[in-house]
């Protein structure tokens, strides 16, 4: 897998980890050999990157820097203020301004971290929901605009003659500056809000067996789950309106014609999907659909001497890791103190990745730390649990690491990624506004001491990891694919060039059930004359004779 790695960092060549393997053997000379003779005809591509945010850049920065490593030259447009997104020595950044500071990011996304902590009723909660959609769409359509209308960039940007673009696209500035530069894009990603991404796809979407989002619905559902799930897909036009209704008379304007979010959506080369149905629940998927869950849980490295002190100090009993993600580092001193009486309670060491005030009653197992190497430390044989808010990002590095999880979901995918586990038998999810303490010492008790729930997360994490190529190789094969051929037309289904009763075949319907109608007019138009024409001869025959017989 090094070698693979290596031929490819330096040639420029994708080289799957099943075909460094076999490079191995007797035949290592001839295909080390064979690589070396095609150094000449290999050379880097040009890769624009339009990512977003938050744990979304945490998953596809390794994809960036492994790129990056393989020679090609990657820019990475970026804004000025962002949370986790930065330099690095792989990639370019190209940092625009923004209708917002670093500091008003930092207090939006500390205000929605604290607000899912707060109890209210139903109806707010909606209203709450509603209000950070609309916060969240207009703080970024309004540097999606900032960006577009940035000339110095955008001339640059024509300039650089792009091979591709890679991007996410829950946020869509990404699509509309790869129709404007007319280049193909590769969508890296979890999922879409309202279902875009089945309708973007022209792919199949059973209402019967496909849980919709936000329902936490299995893919065996009930009756009562099946209507819940038939309403929401009924809502989830709502949904697409609010997050992207702006962005949609953005494009209009900056590409000066008439466009729908669906019609850019459906532009895609190649969608790279952050999950695989280890995971997800099995259901259609189209040719240029590619699932590359895990790509962020490959490389293990040695903890630092200051982590490897705590995991050997936790002896047999060993220890387990809670973080509730990039946006929640702090949460309300009483659910804090709850959480730490609950900790107090169980014999293993907790690392807790926490920058709050320390509650009074923390115990002496538990660890407080700002920052933590969390797959690093999932991956040391004493992790007994892993606690987590349900993030794709996360469950992946507890699943390629065999670990069982609590899960504590807190807004957005994360509860049906939470139902996903917990329908594997692989985890125990709480509602982390009403669990007690003793809820959480009795998940933690069951996932580390039932031997089911660590036999059930071993199943996933071994079906997982067979696989013919990692779902980094992958990934970074499908985005030279685009780049090497210019999209990957032939993957795209001819759906896309069909209205919607020509998909439907309402047309050919239409004119059969015409041919039908006809048809029975006509013979039943010939039926009433053969039978006018039989009466009336059988009329004048009996009027004939009667007139005779006088």
């Amino acid at each position: 897998m090094l070698l693979g790695r290596f031929l490819g960092e330096k040639v420029g060549l994708f080289i799957p980890s099943s075909t460094t393997a076999a490079m191995s053997g007797k035949q290592g000379t001839t295909g080390l050999a064979l690589f070396l003779s095609l150094w000449s005809f290999a050379e880097g591509g040009k890769l624009l990157v339009v990512p977003q945010d938050g744990s979304h850049w945490l998953s596809m920065r390794v994809v960036v820097e492994m790129l990056g490593k393989r020679g090609h030259d990657v820019v990475v447009v970026i804004p000025e203020a962002t949370l986790l997104m930065g330099t690095s020595d792989y990639y370019t950044v190209k940092a625009y301004r923004v209708p917002y500071t670093q500091e008003s990011l930092d207090k939006f996304y500390h205000s929605i971290g604290e607000n899912v902590f707060v109890d209210l009723p139903f109806p707010k909660k909606i209203t709450r929901v509603f209000e950070n959609i609309s916060q969240f769409t207009t703080m970024f359509s309004s540097a999606c605009r900032d960006f577009l209308y940035n000339k110095e960039l955008i001339k640059y940007l024509e300039d650089s003659k792009f091979d591709a673009v890679l991007m996410d696209p829950v946020f869509p500035c990404g699509p509309i500056i790869a129709e404007y530069l007319s280049v193909p894009s590769v969508y890296f990603m979890r999922g879409l809000p309202c279902g875009l991404d089945f309708k973007a796809t022209q792919c199949p979407n059973p209402l019967s067996y496909v849980p919709r989002i936000f329902t936490s619905n299995s893919d065996h559902m009930t009756f009562t789950q099946r209507v819940k799930n038939l309403l929401v897909n009924a809502a989830e036009n709502l949904l697409c309106y609010l997050l992207y209704s702006q962005y949609e008379s953005l494009a209009s304007e900056f590409l000066q014609r008439e466009v729908t979010i669906l019609e850019l959506f459906s532009k895609a080369s190649i969608w790279l999907l952050r999950y695989n149905f280890v995971f997800e629940y099995s259901r259609p998927v189209m040719p240029n659909m590619v699932f590359i869950g895990g790509t962020n849980c490959e490389q293990k490295k040695t903890l630092s001497k200051e982590f490897e002190s705590i995991v050997n100090a936790s002896g047999e009993h060993g220890f387990v890791v809670f973080s509730l993600g990039s946006m929640v580092s702090e949460i309300p001193m009483k659910k804090a103190m709850q959480i730490a009486e609950a900790f107090g309670t169980i014999p293993q060491t907790v690392l807790w990745r926490y920058t709050g005030e320390a509650p009074p009653n923390l115990a002496n197992n538990t660890k407080l730390i700002k920052w933590l190497p969390q797959n690093d430390l999932l991956a040391h044989p004493k992790a007994r649990a892993f606690i987590t808010h349900g993030g794709s990002h996360g469950i992946y590095e507890g699943i390629c690491n065999g670990v069982p999880m609590v899960l504590m979901p807190l807004f957005g995918d994360q509860m049906d990624n939470a139902k996903r586990v917990e329908s594997r038998g692989a985890g125990v999810t709480l509602n982390v506004l009403e669990m007690t303490s003793k809820d959480l010492s009795d998940a933690l008790n069951a996932v580390i001491n039932d031997k089911s729930y660590k036999e059930n997360i071993m199943r996933l994490s071994a079906l997982h990891l067979d696989r013919p190529i990692h779902p980094l190789d992958l990934a970074v094969y499908w985005v030279e694919f685009v780049m090497r051929h210019k999209g990957a037309q032939h993957l795209r289904p001819a759906a896309h060039d069909l209205n919607w009763i020509q998909y439907h075949s309402l047309d050919v319907i239409a004119f059969l059930l015409a041919v039908v109608l006809i048809t029975s007019f006509i013979s039943l138009k010939c039926c009433l004359f053969c039978c006018r024409k039989c009466f009336c001869k059988k009329g004048r025959v009996s009027k004939s004779s009667k007139s005779k017989a006088e």
